[in-house]
């Protein structure tokens, strides 16, 4: 089955674009958890799982922030493996690494990712040139988000710099991308930030068959009616993805768990009017 079979899929059986992203910060715990497990690995993992169970009904696609995970050590690096099988099939899952590296390096993380723990996408930083991407072209049931047009203030610093050519480097990224598609059999989607919609329109022109990552949205303030005509005339298929706002709807209380699930139950209401295109 390739990529956008199985993205197909997850959002037709969903009827979402909802992606929960795993970002779990020990800090914001619910106490419930941290009084039941001492050790830290433990709790992020008990807060993963309990969210993945409350979100599944509503989400087509989980994304783990590796950030998260790797600042606990190897203990860490465990827990991400773990709940990858805590993730229910059909489930799309991308790993939030941003890598970007060339050559032997680019290898080992393909290596990594997609042969060892078998995620069906991986984000990845772009910067340093398209040969750290090519390593990945050759597998139709996975894919990787390029960072095209992010959601942070930060995007003004580079990718919306303007070029002289007249595009700004989100563009030169997508054109590319769109050029190495047409030999890639790895899917090759982009990371659109929802918070700079008039900025994202002439990159998703670029490279319009690209499914879209798409942040900024819950804790970023990004704009879902304003998203929708944003994607009328995009080709690919939109995976919409909020952490905060969802992971943490619960705060402290005791049903944190059904403020998390009812939070995704909102999002997937807001979002049908998109998702309704792709099912």
């Amino acid at each position: 089955m390739t990529f956008s079979q199985k993205l197909q899929r997850a959002i037709s059986a969903s009827e979402s674009v909802l992606c929960v992203g795993l970002d779990p910060d020990l800090r914001k715990i619910p106490p419930a958890i941290k009084e039941q497990f001492n050790e830290p690995s433990e709790q992020v993992f008990e807060f993963c799982r309990r969210v993945i169970e409350a979100t599944k009904l509503h989400s087509c696609a989980y994304k783990p922030n590796l950030a998260f995970f790797e600042a606990l050590g190897f203990k860490g690096i465990s827990v991400f493996e773990r709940l990858l099988d805590e993730i229910p099939s059909g489930k799309i899952i991308i790993a939030d690494a941003k890598r970007g590296d060339i050559g032997t390096t680019a290898e080992k993380y393909r290596e990594a990712y997609f042969n060892y723990h078998r995620v069906d996408a991986l984000t990845i930083n772009p910067l340093m040139g398209m040969d750290t991407i090519e390593p990945f072209t050759d597998d139709e049931e996975r894919a990787l988000f390029v960072l095209a047009m992010t959601s942070n203030p930060g995007a003004a610093d580079f990718l919306r710099l303007e070029l002289k050519s007249g595009q700004n480097l989100g563009q030169k990224i997508a054109g590319n991308l769109k050029d190495l598609q047409n030999k890639s059999a790895t899917h090759l989607g982009m990371v659109i930030g929802a918070t700079h919609q008039t900025e994202a329109v002439p990159v998703m022109q670029e490279h319009p068959e690209s499914h879209l990552l798409i942040p900024g949205i819950g804790a970023q303030g990004g704009d879902i009616n304003r998203l929708k005509d944003t994607l009328a005339n995009h080709q690919g298929m939109p995976i919409i993805s909020s952490s905060r706002a969802i992971i943490y709807a619960g705060g402290d209380a005791n049903n944190w768990e059904e403020l998390v699930h009812n939070s995704a139950a909102r999002f997937k209401e807001s979002l049908f009017s998109i998702t309704k295109r792709y099912i």
